[in-house]
C-alpha cells in the first residue's frame, strides 16, 4: 500500500512537471492574431493602431507571415522570425536575435539572453551594446480585449551602453561697433561620449493562442527617465483549420 501511494505521488509530480512544460506550438499558414498596439515615445508621442498578424508559411526553422494596419490601403509587411517568434535582424553584416520572447520548451524558473553589438546603428550612436535576460516567472490571469487567458509570463530585463559618435557645434553671432559689423564663428568639438540605459519587456504566452496575449516593452535613458513604451493586447483570432 505504500509503495502504490509512493508510486502515485511520482507520478503526480511528473504530470505536474510535464503541464508545466509547454512545447512549441503547431503553427500554421493562415493563423492570424490582431493586436491593439498602443506606442508612447518621448512626452507627447502616442499612437494606437490594429495590428493583424497573419502567418503565410511555417518551414523547420522560420516563421513567415505578415503584418497590416487596419483600415490601412497600403500593402501588408511581410516579415520573417525565427521559428519560435523570436526577432531576426541583421546586425554587422551577421543574421541575429535581437528579440527573444520565448525560447521552448517553457518551464517556470527557465532563462535564456540576449546580447549583440552593433556598429554604427545610426548617426548619433557609435556601437549600441545590447544585453538582456528573460526568465519564466509563472502562470497569471490576464485580461484582454480578446478575453481572460491563463497566460505564463516572461520577464525580461537588461541594459544598454553606447558611444555618442564625435561632433562639432558651430556658434555664429554679430560683434557690432559704432562703425562697422563683425561676424563671429566659434566652433565647439564633442569628443565620443559613452552613455547607458535599462530595458524591460514582459510577455504573457497563452499556449492555446500559440502566440502572446499581452505584451510590455519599455526603454530608458541614462538619466532613468523611460523614453519608450510598447503595449499590445490581443484582440481577436482565428486558427487555420
Amino acid at each position: 500500500m505504500r509503495i502504490f501511494i509512493v508510486v502515485l505521488m511520482c507520478l503526480g509530480l511528473s504530470m505536474n512537471c510535464f503541464a508545466d512544460s509547454i512545447d512549441l506550438p503547431a503553427v500554421k499558414a493562415g493563423d492570424n492574431w490582431t493586436y491593439l498596439t498602443t506606442n508612447e515615445i518621448g512626452a507627447n508621442g502616442w499612437s494606437q493602431s490594429n495590428d493583424k498578424i497573419t502567418v503565410s508559411r511555417v518551414t523547420a526553422t522560420s516563421i513567415y507571415y505578415t503584418m497590416q494596419q487596419a483600415g490601412s490601403t497600403r500593402p501588408p509587411k511581410e516579415v520573417v522570425a525565427g521559428i519560435d517568434w523570436s526577432r531576426l535582424r541583421d546586425v554587422n553584416g551577421k543574421e541575429m536575435t535581437v528579440n527573444q520572447p520565448l525560447s521552448f520548451p517553457l518551464s517556470t524558473g527557465k532563462t535564456w539572453t540576449v546580447e549583440y553589438t552593433e556598429q554604427h546603428p545610426n548617426k548619433v550612436h557609435k556601437f549600441e551594446h545590447w544585453n538582456s535576460k528573460a526568465t519564466v516567472i509563472g502562470y497569471e490571469t490576464v485580461k484582454v480585449p480578446a478575453g481572460k487567458f491563463n497566460a505564463l509570463k516572461i520577464e525580461m530585463e537588461g541594459q544598454w551602453s553606447a558611444e555618442l559618435e564625435p561632433s562639432q557645434t558651430v556658434i555664429q553671432g554679430a560683434q557690432t561697433t559704432q562703425n562697422s559689423t563683425t561676424m563671429v564663428t566659434q566652433a565647439q568639438k564633442i569628443g565620443a561620449t559613452p552613455v547607458t540605459g535599462r530595458l524591460y519587456k514582459a510577455f504573457w504566452y497563452a499556449p492555446k493562442i500559440k502566440r502572446w496575449v499581452k505584451s510590455i516593452e519599455e526603454y530608458y535613458g541614462n538619466n532613468g527617465v523611460r523614453s519608450e513604451r510598447h503595449t499590445g493586447e490581443l484582440e481577436s483570432f482565428i486558427f487555420a483549420k
